[in-house]
């Protein structure tokens, strides 16, 4: 059984009393299965819960935002090809129950702020150049609301929806969270593929089961990502940013390299997953809502939270598969091949 962070089930009446307006806890727990399309820029009850389950059961929508979004909608087909469901623009019912089978608990529950969520310290404000982040001792967040968001693997704006008139920089103060697990569990990973033309990665067993799934940026003119297959060199969270000359990036004025010191907003985030090719690796960002949604410096950027649940269970040497054509039976077969050899 799944263990979530925070497992006890919360009065939906106390919860409901808390907040206002129609998208509160009880409505959000409670919520069926949409009968019909949700447009993808409304913020909408059953699709909080979606992407939490979507979250619980390993295939990430990226950031929980509350809308049906891009992100929302390639984790639950993922979801629905790995089940066997047929995946069309509305959710279809043995789609919506296996989802809701996946992982036990309410979807929102309560949280009491805690004295290190305040803590800090606090950027008062984050660079937008990298020239300008050099002299800065830690990338960290810039207010208690951007780290407990994050913390929650929620946007900013559905964690305040939830929350009216509640201050999120004040310890002891009760809101209303995501219920997602702190530390992610994961069978072993034989290989991960890449997909460069629809901003996925999927992590898979040895026998060729998808096990994960998460929304990616990868590459861009400036710097493509790589092609063919590399491995895993290198895991480890915190990492330094190190800018070189070379890579002649536009907004760069310095001719010399530099360094980014670590957090959580640093250029590749809070954890690094470093790959066979010099430069490159698989890491998380400081904009955890253009996931997918804007190209990479060359690498595959994740979710913070994503990509450390991926980095605390690969080895060294895994498989990593970049593919740069939609799948066909050749690159199928390469790639069961490299899981066989992964598992041996």
């Amino acid at each position: 059984m799944m263990q979530w962070m925070l497992g006890a089930v919360i009065s939906l009446s106390v919860i409901s009393a808390a907040l206002a307006g129609n998208l509160d806890a009880a409505a959000v727990n409670d919520a069926a299965r949409p009968a019909k399309q949700i447009a993808a820029d409304k913020l909408n009850a059953s699709i909080v819960k979606l992407e939490i389950l979507l979250d619980r059961a390993r295939f990430s929508p990226g950031e929980i935002d509350g809308k049906l979004g891009e992100n929302a909608q390639k984790a639950l087909k993922a979801f629905a090809e790995q089940n066997g469901v047929a995946s069309d623009k509305t959710i279809a019912p043995e789609l919506w129950d296996k989802l809701n089978a996946a992982s036990e608990g309410p979807v929102l529950i309560e949280y009491k702020i805690t004295d290190a969520d305040v803590k800090g310290p606090f950027l008062k404000e984050l660079p937008g150049k990298l020239d300008d982040m050099k002299p800065l001792k830690a990338l960290s967040y810039t207010s208690p609301l951007e780290g407990l968001a994050e913390k929650f693997h929620m946007s900013a704006d559905l964690l305040r929806a939830l929350n009216p008139d509640k201050a999120f920089d004040k310890a002891g103060v009760t809101i209303v969270v995501a219920n997602v697990p702190a530390r992610r569990e994961l069978p072993h990973i034989a290989r991960l593929d890449i997909d460069k033309k629809n901003g996925t990665l999927k992590a898979f067993d040895e026998g060729g089961t998808l096990i994960a799934f998460y929304p990616a940026s990868i590459g861009s003119p400036d710097r493509p990502t790589p092609s063919g297959t590399l491995k895993v060199t290198s895991a480890h969270e915190n990492p330094v940013y190190h800018y070189n000359p070379d890579y002649k990036f536009r907004s760069v004025k310095s001719k010399k390299p530099f360094d980014v010191q670590p957090g959580p907003n640093n250029p590749v985030g809070a954890y690094w997953i470093g790959l066979s090719a010099q430069g490159y690796g698989i890491h998380g960002t400081a904009e955890p809502d253009r996931v997918s949604k804007s190209a990479s410096h060359g690498c595959v950027r994740l979710t913070n939270w994503d990509v450390r649940a991926l980095g605390e269970h690969v080895k060294r040497g895994t498989p990593v598969v970049f593919l740069d054509a939609p799948t066909d039976s050749s690159s199928e077969q390469r790639r069961k091949s490299v899981g066989r050899r992964a598992s041996n």
